[in-house]
């Protein structure tokens, strides 16, 4: 740390690697261990805001910057807006959902028309109930398994179109708009 700089308070620096569940900020990347970075440089600004401060991994930390295949701060602010959409609307098990099949398209595993199944136990509609209720996410038949009394114990859940476009956009860090009241 530069010297004069004060440190950035324990429960400020907390609160950012929670929103970024203590990983790296950058949807491609999802690394850990991360260090906490100022959006814009601490020599311009003099302050320590959670607005200003994201987790980053020590890689993509280096690649902050301006020149060719950097990450300028106009990126960097917008991993931090669609953090703040993600975190402020899904719970844990979705964001993990929604890495999973990231991470899917990302290693051209999968034609996003054709993104496999999850299978999940009974009762995951709950954890998933977001996803699901903005369009993200569909429940599927389930054509095998065993019941148990009258539960099937396994539940899978498919990506919709639209699923496959909000992830995609996710990934590649383009904005995020907020669900609205009705999904849409």
């Amino acid at each position: 740390m530069p010297e004069g700089r004060p440190t950035i308070p324990a429960a400020l620096r907390r609160q950012v690697l929670v929103e970024a569940g203590h990983r790296c900020a950058i949807p491609t990347c999802r690394q850990h261990p991360v260090e906490v970075e100022h959006i814009n440089d601490w020599a311009r600004v003099k302050k320590h805001e959670f607005e200003n401060l994201i987790a980053l991994c020590p890689t993509c930390h280096r690649r902050k910057g301006n020149g060719p295949d950097q990450i300028d701060r106009k990126a960097l602010r917008q991993y931090k807006a669609n953090l703040a959409v993600l975190n402020s609307r899904y719970g844990d098990l979705e964001r993990r959902v929604i890495e999973i099949y990231a991470g899917m398209l990302r290693n051209d595993a999968v034609d996003p028309a054709n993104m496999v199944p999850l299978s999940l136990g009974a009762g995951s509609w709950l954890h998933l109930m977001y996803l699901v209720q903005d369009g993200y996410l569909a429940r599927v038949q389930w054509e095998g398994g065993i019941r148990i009394g009258h539960v099937l114990p396994v539940e899978k859940y498919q990506l919709t179109p639209a699923g496959a476009e909000f992830v995609q956009r996710w990934a590649a860090a383009q904005p995020l708009d907020p669900p609205t009241d009705d999904g849409a």
